[in-house]
C-alpha cells in the first residue's frame, strides 16, 4: 500500500463517502492503469520540454475517465507542471466559447502547492523570476526600485512579444499589475488579476489603469492561454495539463451549438499541433458514442480524421501512444481490488484496524460487490462509485465505530433511486420499458 498522510487519507475517504472522485491521492486507489504509466510519463516529459500533446480518452460511464484524468494531473504536478480541469456544459462552458473555457481554466488552475485559483501565485512567481534575472545581469542597483521595475517590465515585454502581437491587452494588464503591486494598491492589483483571468464585471476604474476596455472575448482567449503558458514556463513550471471533461455533452446541445463546439475543438487541436501552445497537454474525455456516433465527432469529418484510432482488435493490444485511448471499465475482480485498497486505506487510520480487516475481508468485499452490481442490473461497469460509497459510509465506518456491528449479520444493502445518477438508475433491472429513464 502506498504511504499516505493522515490528512490525505481523510480527504480521500470523505470524497468516497460522498460518492465523488477524490481530488488527490489517487495513486492509492489506482487499479488497471499500469499500461498507461510509461506513455503518460513520456508525454508529460515531452510537454515539459516545450511540446504540445493531445489525448482523447474514451470510456463508458463508470470506466474511470474522471479518475484517470485526475490521476494524470497528480503525476503532472509531481513533475512540476500545473493542471486544470474544465467541465464542458451547454450553459456554463460550451466548447465554442473559448473565453468561458479560459475563465474556468484559470479558476481551477492548480499546482503542487495551490489547489485552485493559482493564477496570482504563478504571476507573482514569474515576476520574482524576472527580477532575479534582471539583478543577475548586474546592471541594476537592487535598491533602485524604479530602475528594477523598468527593466523587469522591459524583460516581460520581450518574453510576451509573440502574445502581444495578437493580444496586446495581456501585457498591458501585467504592466499595470506590476505597477499597482509595487505601489501597494491592492484593490487595483486584485481587479487586474481578475480581468486577466477572464472574469467579467471588473470595475471600469481598474480597467482604465491598464488602458483597456470591455471584457475578455472569444478571439483573445486562446492568445491569453498562450501567454499563460509562457508565464508558467518562465516561473519554473514545466507546462500545463488541461482536461476538458465530459465533452460528450455536446451531443445533447442544439445542432448549431454542437456544430460550433466541434469546430472549436478541431481548431484548438490544430493550433496545438501547429505549435501555438508549447507546454500544453490537452486531454478530452468522452463516451464511445461521442467519438463514434453521428451526433459527435463523426459529424465533423476533419475532427474525426484527427482522432481516428482502430479499436477493432484485442484490447490488450491497444496502443497507449495513440491519439485516442480507451478504458475497459471494471470487472468483478477489479471492483474487489479497488474495495481492498479502500479497506486497507481506511484501516490504516481506523480506531480498530484489526476489526476492519477481519470483518471486511476479501470474501466480504466480493459479496458486497456482487450485491451492488446485482442492484444495477449486473452491470459492473457502472458500479464503482456506488460500491465504494456504500463500503466506506455504510460498512467500514460502522465496523470501526460500533464494537458489536458485524456487516454480514447487521447490514443489508439498500439502494434508493434518489442516491443514483441517471445512468445508474437506468442500469437497474427494469421490469418494463416504462422503468427506463432517458436523459434527453
Amino acid at each position: 500500500m502506498i504511504e499516505i498522510s493522515p490528512q490525505r487519507r481523510t480527504e480521500i475517504l470523505d470524497a468516497l463517502r460522498r460518492g465523488t472522485v477524490p481530488a488527490q491521492g489517487l495513486d492509492a486507489l489506482a487499479v488497471g492503469l499500469d499500461r498507461f504509466i510509461d506513455t503518460f510519463d513520456e508525454e508529460l516529459d515531452r510537454v515539459a520540454s516545450g511540446a504540445g500533446v493531445f489525448k482523447a480518452i474514451r470510456g463508458e460511464y463508470g470506466a474511470g475517465k474522471t479518475f484517470i484524468t485526475r490521476w494524470l494531473a497528480e503525476r503532472a504536478k509531481a513533475r512540476g507542471l500545473a493542471t486544470s480541469e474544465v467541465q464542458i456544459s451547454e450553459t456554463d462552458t460550451p466548447m465554442h466559447r473559448y473565453q468561458t473555457i479560459y475563465r474556468r481554466l484559470v479558476e481551477q488552475l492548480s499546482t503542487s502547492t495551490v489547489r485552485t485559483g493559482g493564477l496570482r501565485t504563478v504571476i507573482d512567481s514569474w515576476f520574482f523570476a524576472l527580477e532575479d534575472e534582471v539583478l543577475a545581469g548586474g546592471d541594476v542597483d537592487p535598491n533602485d526600485g524604479d530602475a528594477l521595475t523598468a527593466r523587469t517590465t522591459e524583460l516581460m515585454e520581450q518574453r510576451l512579444a509573440e502574445v502581444t502581437r495578437t493580444a496586446p491587452a495581456f501585457s498591458a494588464v501585467l504592466r499595470a499589475y506590476l505597477a499597482a503591486t509595487n505601489a501597494g494598491d491592492r484593490p487595483v492589483a486584485d481587479g487586474l488579476i481578475a480581468w486577466l483571468g477572464g472574469q467579467p464585471h471588473v470595475a471600469a476604474s481598474v480597467k482604465k489603469s491598464a488602458g483597456i476596455k470591455g471584457d475578455l472575448d472569444h478571439d483573445a482567449a486562446l492568445s491569453f492561454l498562450a501567454g499563460l503558458l509562457t508565464i508558467l514556463r518562465d516561473a519554473g513550471f514545466g507546462g500545463l495539463v488541461l482536461v476538458l471533461d465530459e465533452v460528450e455533452t455536446m451531443q445533447r446541445m442544439r445542432s448549431d451549438t454542437r456544430d460550433k463546439g466541434l469546430e472549436a475543438l478541431r481548431k484548438f487541436i490544430d493550433d496545438l499541433y501547429e505549435g501555438r501552445f508549447p507546454g500544453l497537454y490537452l486531454v478530452i474525455t468522452g463516451t464511445p458514442a461521442f467519438y463514434d456516433g453521428a451526433q459527435g465527432v463523426q459529424r465533423l469529418i476533419p475532427l474525426a480524421q484527427r482522432m481516428h484510432t482502430d479499436f477493432g482488435g484485442d484490447p490488450k493490444f491497444d496502443n497507449p501512444r495513440a491519439v485516442q485511448v480507451r478504458l475497459q471499465g471494471f470487472d468483478l475482480d477489479a471492483l474487489v481490488n479497488v474495495g481492498a485498497r479502500v479497506r486497507d486505506l481506511f484501516a490504516a487510520g481506523a480506531d480498530h484496524p484489526d476489526r476492519v480487516m477481519s470483518l471486511c475481508d476479501d470474501s466480504y468485499l466480493l459479496a458486497l460487490a456482487q450485491a451492488v452490481t446485482g442492484e444495477l442490473g449486473s452491470k459492473v461497469g457502472v458500479a464503482p462509485r456506488l460500491y465504494v460509497k456504500k463500503l466506506v459510509g455504510e460498512v467500514l465506518d460502522r465496523v470501526d465505530l460500533f464494537d458489536d456491528f458485524d456487516p454480514r449479520r447487521d447490514y443489508k444493502l439498500t439502494v434508493a433511486d434518489t442516491e443514483l445518477t441517471v445512468v445508474e438508475r437506468n442500469a437497474r433491472a427494469a421490469t418494463s420499458p416504462d422503468d427506463i429513464e432517458l436523459e434527453l
